[in-house]
């Protein structure tokens, strides 16, 4: 038998623990070409909280009374299969369970000595990956532009704020939180930080922080403070939709500004993307992303939850902002 945790109801805004519901289930035994997989370490997503909604997406939401599934890594602990042993570590999308048993074929098998395995759920994996493609494929950002990062010590934004310092950019990281906001600035070099829930006029900020403009904007939040960004562009800036999880719990369709007119007045590109469209080229993603890593160039924080039974506390945290770099559950 082990414990899962299931989608119990749909949130209303915001999430609680009572849309979620811990069971215990029995456990199949190993059949040829299957594994049994013992929890390690679990992913905790904005992107979820889609999913715990039936509307609409470009992908399915969860079924009522059914596990949630996020990024995973976990040990083998049983094997049935040619290609893991017993002591393999193993990522996938896989359901919050601490012990399962899955068929092997599909399951990526990852190597505990190159990074810590946490890194395959962040810094190497989903996070780090939407950063590489969303900069680099649609923001094409060049040597001496401004790019601004929003949600930037997030999992994705501080991956996203390095990335364009390597790249030779100015960089201006938005979070809201002084301490976070110290971490971009003396540890990853951000070039400048902007305090949103402090600062008393958010374009009278970006204005200070972009004296030149902004030329290439990474949205991880959407809502008022991309507002303000988006009237401070430059002729032919490039808007990168990654996130928005400033709407994410909200209970009716919000309105803001019409910025077509700025979009068209300076050329501008804005476009969205999800992470999965580049599934083809990961191996490219993944090997530059291990190469900063490896060299220094890279560098990588994440906040840490312990305990299987903390994993709906966790994901709640990600909208109360509790979080700098990547928020994981360590089982």
């Amino acid at each position: 038998m082990t414990k899962q945790i299931v989608l119990k109801s749909r949130p209303f805004g915001i999430p609680t623990a009572d849309n979620f519901e811990t069971r215990i289930v029995e456990i199949p035994a190993v059949a040829e070409g299957e594994v049994r997989l013992t929890t390690k370490i679990v992913s905790v997503d904005p992107y979820l909280r889609g999913r715990m909604s039936d509307a609409k997406s470009y992908i399915e939401p969860f079924k009522m009374g059914e596990p949630i599934v996020s990024g995973l890594v976990a040990r083998v602990t049983e094997s049935k299969a040619d290609n893991l042993n017993v002591g393999d570590y193993v990522m996938d999308r896989l359901p919050w369970q601490e012990e399962m048993v899955l068929t092997a074929s599909g399951l990526q098998k990852v190597d505990e000595k190159l990074v810590p395995l946490s890194y395959y759920l962040g810094i190497l994996g989903m996070p780090g990956l939407t950063a590489y493609f969303g900069l680099l494929d649609i923001g094409k950002p060049q040597k001496g532009e401004t790019v601004v990062v929003s949600g930037a010590a997030g999992a994705v934004g501080l991956v996203v704020g390095q990335i364009a310092k390597i790249k030779g950019c100015r960089v201006i990281g938005i979070a809201g939180d002084d301490a976070k906001n110290d971490y971009l600035m003396k540890e990853l070099n951000f070039d400048a930080v902007i305090n949103y829930k402090t600062v008393e006029n958010m374009n009278a900020a970006i204005t200070s922080a972009c004296p030149s403009g902004v030329d290439v904007y990474f949205d991880n939040v959407g809502g008022e403070i991309s507002d303000a960004v988006v009237v401070q562009i430059n002729k032919g800036a490039r808007i990168i939709i990654c996130g928005q999880i400033s709407l994410y719990n909200a209970t009716r369709l919000p309105v803001g500004p019409r910025i077509q007119p700025i979009l068209l007045k300076r050329s501008a590109l804005m476009q969205g993307f999800i992470v999965s469209d580049y599934a083809d080229r990961f191996p490219e993603g993944f090997k530059a992303l291990v190469n900063w890593v490896v060299s220094g160039q890279l560098k990588y924080t994440q906040t840490i939850y312990h305990g299987f039974d903390q994993l709906p506390e966790a994901f709640i945290a990600l909208f109360e902002g509790k979080n700098l770099g990547k928020l994981i559950v360590e089982v």
